[in-house]
């Protein structure tokens, strides 16, 4: 899949990254070129430039980044001709399907491709896709994509009904993923091209209940029953018996996380000490402001005091003193002299700012090392630049998830067409709201 060279080469499929929502496919030409609102790029000047790295634009008022592509990047950067499915749903999918290298898989419903690329990639050289797709266009695209990215030897795609046709191969085939209209049209044909010699999936991709029922009605009247673990044993090592699937008898609902990691993470708790002294650098900084401002308001006051005492000497009359009148014009004359004046002064003032009486546990000199010390640890701690931040959203869509197991005959002790008594399908339900958060 796609090129493994270290540098790029003309006809190589590159990731255009220009931002996080604008990711586009290029595929390197002679003479081509790439016109963007992030700059304009020769594709000539792109040959020979490593996978991953950051070019910038000719103008130098714009870059972007060209990445190897990777089935997680493509699912991104494809041009949609369907719904997709995007990682989280391909994750799951892949898991509860336990597709592995060297699985053979059968995908009902191409589309686009974004599960294709996926599997193919995680089946390998060794393993294979049988890929059907019903709309002709649709098909030829998907075939264009496969064969320019090298995924021929892997994948194998068809143009069929596969709902009235069926599969091309029987017994051959470890897990089915069915994206279909009506997928319960399209269970018995996939019955047959499961193996028979050992426990084989399938899953099916719904959008309504409704669907979700009707399948696993059909799935129960084929033989397949549920299972809460995965595939194969799950100890195998000599002198120990293997561990046994089990199995389910209800219907299961899960729905996937809003967000698939913490968006913020809650910061590191600060030391107790640290605390205590930051706290104290506070209050002696707050107390040395208060008493400035009993300073200022002093020399404020004498400086009044003092004018007056001027304003007096040059008064003609040799009056005692200036007397400042009080009370309004229709209440009566009250005279106070200066210097009573100033004193009510700081004494409202000491009122207001009392003289503060120092904490037996704190001194002056432990304030300043206090002081000190915080300093020096705040200058000791590294710097923390933010490099890169996670998705805060992952795409998806509403759709419903059906698992089912096909057993063999002997690890089931039942005809393979027989019917279970209760549903035994399990479900896996996967909303996103409107706005595309998971």
């Amino acid at each position: 899949m796609w090129s493994t060279a270290r540098e790029i080469a003309a006809g190589d499929v590159v990731i255009a990254w220009m931002t996080r929502d604008l990711i586009q496919p290029l595929v390197i030409t002679q003479g081509g070129e790439l016109n963007s609102k992030y700059g304009y790029y020769r594709h000539d000047e792109l040959i020979g430039i490593p996978y991953g790295s950051k070019v910038r634009s000719r103008n130098g008022k714009g870059f972007i980044h060209l990445l190897r592509p990777t089935p997680e990047l493509w699912t991104l950067a494809l041009p949609h001709r369907t719904q997709i499915l995007y990682l989280a749903d391909i994750a799951y999918v892949t898991a509860w399907l336990d597709i592995r290298p060297g699985s053979k898989v059968i995908e009902a419903g191409t589309g686009s491709g974004s599960f294709s690329h996926s599997v193919a990639r995680t089946v390998g050289p060794r393993g294979h896709l049988w890929s059907y797709e019903f709309h002709e266009t649709r098909a030829a695209k998907a075939r264009e994509e496969f064969t320019r990215h090298g995924m021929d030897d892997i994948v194998t795609l068809a143009h069929r009904n596969v709902c009235k046709d069926g599969f091309t191969v029987e017994d051959t085939v470890d897990a089915v993923f069915l994206d279909l209209p009506a997928p319960w049209d399209a269970i018995e044909h996939a019955k047959k091209a499961l193996r028979k010699d050992r426990a084989t999936r399938i899953c099916c991709f719904s959008p309504c209940m409704e669907q979700v029922l009707r399948t696993v009605s059909t799935l129960n009247d084929a033989g397949f029953t549920g299972t809460s673990s995965f595939t194969g044993p799950l100890i195998s090592r000599p002198l120990r018996p293997a561990l046994t699937e089990r199995l389910v008898t209800d219907i299961t609902m899960y729905e996937t996380l809003l967000r698939p990691h913490m968006v913020e993470a809650p910061p590191p708790l600060e030391k107790v000490g640290s605390v205590s002294a930051r706290l104290q650098v506070a209050d002696a900084r707050r107390e040395e402001k208060r008493l400035r401002q009993i300073a200022n308001a002093r020399l404020g006051i004498e400086r009044r005091a003092a004018k007056r005492k001027a304003d007096e000497d040059a008064d003609e009359e040799g009056q005692e003193g200036k007397r400042a009148r009080t009370g309004g014009e229709t209440g009566g004359d009250e005279l106070v002299s200066p210097e009573d004046q100033a004193r009510d002064e700081a004494e409202a003032l000491a009122e207001i700012h009392p003289t503060p009486v120092p904490a037996a546990s704190s001194t002056p000199a432990q304030v300043v090392h206090s002081a000190a010390s915080l300093e020096e640890e705040t200058a000791a701690e590294p710097r923390k630049i933010t490099l890169s931040k996670a998705f805060p959203d992952v795409r998806g869509h509403t759709s419903y998830l059906t698992f089912a197991v096909l057993l063999p005959v002997a690890a089931s002790g039942k005809p393979e067409g027989s019917a279970l008594a209760a549903t035994e399908a399990q479900v896996c339900y996967s909303v996103t709201d409107p706005h595309g958060m998971r």
